[in-house]
Order: C-alpha cells, then structure tokens, then sequence
C-alpha cells in the first residue's frame, strides 16, 4: 500500500480525470451529490466558496496496493482501510469521494477531497507526506498488507553475488511467511532452501521476546541482517506472525515453542534447545514452595546439632 499525494486548483478536471477511467466506481464518499459529474464538481464547489482565498482546495491521493492483496480488497475492505487512512492523515469534516479503478494489476482507489472542510477551515497539508508514510505503514502491519517492494519480479542470476543471495533470501522468506503459521513450519521452509536462522541476543538467556535483538539469514556462507534483506523481516514483525503471546506463563510458551521449532539450535548462534528457552538446555528451576523450605531448613539445623553432638 502505498499514498501519493496531489493538490489542485480545479475540482473539475480531478473528477474528470477520476470517473472518466473505464468501470470507474465512487464506492464511499461524505457531502456530495452523485447524479453525474456536473453535480459533484458543484457540490465540491459550493463549499470552497466559505473559504475562497485558498488557491488549491482540492485534495487528491490516490491509494495503491500490491496485486498479492486483490483478494482482501472488496470495495468494502478498501474504503474501510481508505476511511483509516484518512483519519491518520487528519482528513476529517469535509467532502470526499472514494472512486475505486479496476484499469491495471494494482488494485487501486482515489480520494477525491475538499480541503476545506464544512466550517471552513482549511485542512493543512503541512507535513502531509511524513504523515502518509506513517500512516500506510500503521495499515500495512494492522491488516498485514503485502509492502511495495520489487524484488520478486528481479533477475537474480544478473546480480553479484551476494545480491543474488540477498534475493533468494527475501523471494524465500517471503515464500515461508505464505506457508507458516508458526516459527517452526517457518524454520524448516527455509531449512529445505538451505538458509540457516539465527537469532541475535540481547541477553544471556532467552525466555522472552524481548531477549532477542534482531535476525540474521545465511546462506552458501553468506550471512546478513534482516534488515539487509527487508525492513518486513525484522524479528518483531514476524514474531507478530508467528511468535509467542507475551501474556503466557513461561512453562506454557516453552512448552508451545518447543512443539514450534525443532531440537538442534537451528536458530542459535551458540546453540541452544529452542526459541525462548535457556542457552544451556536446562529447564530454569521452580520456586519451591514455602512449608518445602522450612522443612529444608529444619532438616539442616538438625543435622548440625548431631554434628556438634549435642
């Protein structure tokens, strides 16, 4: 998903060019008569009138996703998603349009709107473009839509060597994501490629998501960052896929994670038994209860009193 953003002076040829495309359909809007595309010129222009010094009152952003998300968007889905978007970017108490295109591979939508708003106040643009950047990747990681990245369509074997490695990770990566639901179906799909998962540590020990500091892929001996192949790939995006549920109990996630990922320390550097669990292999050691620690101690005193023959 991706936002580009127009402003204009005439409300005429932005209709015009929207609802001219073939089996061009307004699927939401606010404030605007639909009869044909003289009435809703009017309508936008009647409201620019309560605050005519403004030069560009027309807003314009058309709104793209990639075509591995077609099937998600039903017009319904997509001016839900369009109605977010422009509650992030502070497009509120105005007309609009939602007009949907079906004219190329990209499932697409432009928003129509009129900057200014019903009590004639102007909607700032400043810092628009910050904000259509955070705003398309709050959405994009809400509703898991597929991130603008070309590298899919790339000729691999044209590439250096490590580029073409770095691809075949992220066409890989990206291949596991489609066909796991936990880290260890995700683990073994790249296993089978020849990639090797590492986890980098922040601490010791790793008995909670926030042990681990990030991810490292390697393959035919070259090894890089996640962040190197994808900002998509990073540790807590696809822990949001695949992860561990902070709000359990830590026997019950080491009990989940060890069904998830297979014995061997596939995902360690220093190895280890499994995601979250301790470096060494051993179970960390249970609290005893507190009668247990008095007997303990009873038992100890006693043994020292025979010592001392008393």
């Amino acid at each position: 998903m991706i936002g580009k953003i127009k402003k204009g002076k005439s409300f005429g040829g932005c209709i015009r060019y929207v609802m001219g495309k073939d089996n061009a359909e307004i699927i939401d809007s606010d404030g605007v008569l639909q009869g044909n595309i003289r009435e809703i010129t009017d309508s936008f222009n009647y409201q620019r009138e309560l605050n005519p010094k403004i030069k560009q009152p027309v807003g314009h952003i058309a709104l793209s996703f990639k075509p591995e998300d077609k099937a998600l968007l039903t017009d319904e889905f997509m001016a839900k998603i369009a109605r977010e978007y422009m509650e992030l970017m502070g497009i509120k108490n105005t007309q609009f349009i939602l007009v949907r295109h079906h004219n190329t591979d990209n499932p697409h939508c432009h928003l129509v709107y009129n900057r200014i708003g019903y009590d004639g106040k102007v909607i700032s643009s400043q810092g628009d473009y910050k904000r259509n950047e955070i705003a398309t990747k709050l959405l994009k990681n809400k509703y898991g839509l597929t991130y603008a990245e070309n590298k899919g369509k790339t000729n691999v074997e044209k590439l250096h060597a490590s580029e073409r490695v770095k691809y075949e990770i992220f066409n890989a990566v990206k291949a596991a994501l489609k066909h796991s639901k936990t880290w260890k179906e995700f683990n073994d799909y790249l296993l089978r490629r020849g990639i090797r998962l590492e986890l980098v540590k922040r601490t010791r020990e790793i008995k909670r998501p926030e042990d681990i500091q990030g991810i490292r892929f390697t393959k035919d001996g070259q090894t890089f960052k996640a962040s190197q192949i994808s900002r998509e790939f990073s540790f807590a995006r696809l822990n949001a896929r695949l992860g561990w549920k902070t709000s359990e109990t830590q026997q019950e996630s080491e009990r989940k994670v060890k069904q998830r990922i297979p014995d061997g320390g596939h995902l360690f550097e220093s190895t280890g038994p499994g995601l979250f669990s301790p470096t060494n292999g051993t179970a960390p050691e249970e609290p005893l209860p507190q009668e247990e620690l008095l007997r303990k101690r009873k038992k100890k005193k006693k043994k020292k009193r025979k010592g001392f023959g008393l």
